[in-house]
């Protein structure tokens, strides 16, 4: 089996286990998501959708939060860990979609990289989830888990995964097979347990059992 077919197969046996996924970030307005990838380094998603509410109840939109104090938006988002770095990315990434996009998260993929604190990752999680683009959003779950499945091998650097996925991947797929592969690497194929290969429902194609 080649790696194209390894990954269709694999692609529709998510499908079926995981029909409804989508992004584990609470968010309604595109800015939102963009503050809550940024908070989600190094943090759960959990708790991040419950540190937003605090921050969106004192500052409700992208104007407002661009002029709140950085020091008041770290106090908030404190508990999601790297207070300060990430309360001075929301601040600045919000003053340059203020100043420069009117207010608007620019949907092309250069542009959002050229916002503060917005890497390959955050990009492609925009450009899928909000605009509807092909994207593949190389996280921890997709990178662990497409190299044990067998469809990388040994390929760690997010950008060179997101590369060699783009070749492997249906771009019309991408973005909701990432999403897939979290709610997998979650419950299934666990980072800091032994994945449950016995409740795999791709367990008789991996790279690791076969």
């Amino acid at each position: 089996m080649t790696k194209e077919e390894l990954a269709l197969n694999i692609i529709e046996r998510l499908k079926k286990e995981y029909p409804d996924a989508g992004c584990t970030l609470d968010y309604n307005q595109a800015w939102k998501l963009l503050v809550s990838v940024r908070l989600a380094a190094q943090c759960t998603d959990a708790r991040v959708n419950v540190v937003v509410q605090d921050l969106y109840a004192k500052f409700p939109d992208v104007a407002s939060l661009a002029e709140a104090p950085v020091e008041e938006i770290e106090a908030i988002v404190r508990p999601c860990g790297l207070g300060r770095s990430k309360a001075r990315d929301i601040s600045g990434c919000m003053r340059m979609i203020r100043e420069e996009y009117g207010g608007k998260v620019p949907d092309d993929f250069d542009a959002l990289l050229k916002l503060p604190g917005v890497g390959r990752k955050s990009a492609n999680l925009i450009m899928g989830d909000v605009f509807g683009r092909p994207a593949i959003v190389t996280d921890t779950h997709c990178i662990r888990l497409v190299n044990r499945m067998g469809l990388l091998d040994g390929v760690k650097d997010p950008k060179k995964v997101e590369m060699a996925l783009w070749k492997l991947i249906p771009p019309e797929e991408g973005n909701d097979f990432c999403h897939r592969l979290v709610y997998h690497g979650r419950d299934v194929c666990t980072a800091r347990t032994s994945p449950h290969c016995e409740k795999c429902c791709v367990s008789d194609l991996c790279a690791k059992n076969i």
